[in-house]
């Protein structure tokens, strides 16, 4: 009889042992499932917030973009605008401005022909064929250095 008493307390103690147990593991899966839920939730909220803030950043680059579009789209048209000519209107104070008399190339050519029409002469003891060839060489030497100096001083424009 010593024997099934003391079979049946270790029974009752073995099945009590057991029936906390089973209670606590129910207990720690309830808190892991909260757990997670909170976090789940956590994350849900964490990722609405990224997403705003996304949506933000998305809505400034945007902006940036067409500022920079914007500045480009300017620039190009500025530079068509220094591009294109002027246009022209006449005055008189533009027809008082212009200058008047002979161009650089003009008395270049003239004094040009003069000297070489005279070396011509000099040079060649025929009178008329070393006039004519020195003062065409002459002429064509001097109208070169005069339109130099007509582009330089802006009489002429330069040639780019």
């Amino acid at each position: 009889m010593k024997q099934i008493f003391s079979v049946l307390g270790i029974a009752v103690m073995l099945s009590a042992c057991t029936y906390n147990a089973k209670k606590e593991e129910a207990a720690k899966q309830q808190a892991v499932a909260a757990i997670k839920d909170s976090l789940k939730l956590d994350s849900f909220k964490r990722t609405e917030t990224e997403r705003v803030a996304l949506a933000a950043k998305r809505v400034e680059d945007e902006r940036v973009a067409a500022r920079v579009r914007e500045e480009k789209r300017e620039l190009l048209l500025a530079e068509r605008n220094e591009a294109a000519p002027a246009p022209r209107t006449y005055s008189q104070s533009e027809t008082a401005t212009r200058k008047k008399g002979w161009s650089s190339a003009a008395k270049g050519t003239l004094i040009g022909a003069g000297a070489g029409a005279l070396g011509g002469v000099l040079i060649d003891k025929k009178d008329g064929r070393g006039a004519i060839i020195g003062g065409l060489a002459g002429a064509g030497a001097g109208y070169l250095i005069g339109r130099d100096k007509d582009r330089k001083s802006g009489r002429v424009t330069p040639k780019n």
